[in-house]
């Protein structure tokens, strides 16, 4: 079994490079098992596919039950796991911190945090309590005893408020506040993510797998991109498959979807592979 140092200096050579890598999104133990089967080389966590598996809308999973499922996942992997910690489940910078220790705890080498509240009223931290709050991140995981791979997330584009030079701003003050990694989810003009990537010193994470983008790996790796997730897109992915076969049944009374549908005996082989 590969240890949490050894995921940890790996996860931290892909961020060198050279070159692109896509970082998929698993929601579960099993999805995280089939992408590993898939050869991809680390995988990140993503909370809306867990809130969705909770049948609660994203956002709505808790400190522990998003620490627990991200536990599940290092322990279905010998890849390193990064997760989607939202906004460190908490407004004052000492519970972000504490957050990312208790990442740590679950086996996690890397982790996001975002400069959105979660309350509609006011959706981004301020400028200054935004930057405090990455420092306080990057302070405890710089404490840990292997290398954990910060990134900072700035979410304007997902809340209204899709200014490029604020997001910019933001960004490199996260970098200089101690984040690996920085990511605008929502970014999909190529001219606005070569512009960033352009404007920051630390490996760019774009999000794929929504409308309005199209950017292949290819497309994004000429534009400088390090890093590439897809958030929830994977699950969305599964549960439309799953409400197109219900629907099916429910409405015309055939089971037609079953010819696409992985097989049993292919699933079953791959979950029944011993883990070295």
């Amino acid at each position: 079994m590969t240890s949490q140092l050894q995921k940890a200096h790996a996860f931290q050579r892909l961020h060198a490079g050279p070159g692109i890598f896509v970082i998929p999104n698993p929601w579960d133990a099993g999805s995280a098992r089939l992408l590993e089967h898939l050869g991809f080389a680390a995988l990140a966590t993503t909370s809306a596919g867990l809130a969705f598996s909770l049948a609660r809308p994203d956002g709505a999973a808790g400190r522990a039950e998003t620490l627990a499922n991200a536990r599940a996942i290092v322990a279905a992997t010998d890849l390193p796991v990064s997760a989607d910690l939202e906004n460190g489940f908490g407004d004052a910078p000492e519970t972000v911190a504490e957050t990312i220790r208790l990442a740590a705890e679950a086996g996690l080498v890397g982790g996001s945090i975002e400069d959105a509240t979660g309350r509609s009223a006011e959706p981004i931290y301020g400028f200054d309590a935004a930057v405090a709050r990455v420092a306080a991140a990057a302070a405890a995981a710089r404490s840990l005893d292997f290398p954990f791979t910060l990134t900072a997330r700035a979410e304007g584009y997902l809340h209204g408020r899709p200014d490029l030079d604020e997001t910019i701003r933001r960004l490199r003050a996260f970098a200089n506040a101690g984040a690996d990694v920085v990511y605008a989810p929502g970014l999909t003009k190529p001219d606005d993510i070569a512009a960033l990537v352009r404007a920051v010193d630390r490996p760019v994470n774009v999000l794929a797998g929504v409308a309005g983008s199209g950017l292949s790996v290819a497309d994004l790796a000429a534009l400088g991109v390090r890093r590439v997730s897809v958030g929830a897109a994977l699950a969305r992915a599964a549960l439309g498959a799953f409400l197109r076969a219900a629907t099916e049944i429910r409405d015309r009374g055939t089971f037609d979807f079953a010819s696409e549908a992985a097989t049993f005996g292919e699933l079953n082989g791959i979950f029944a592979q011993p883990r070295t």
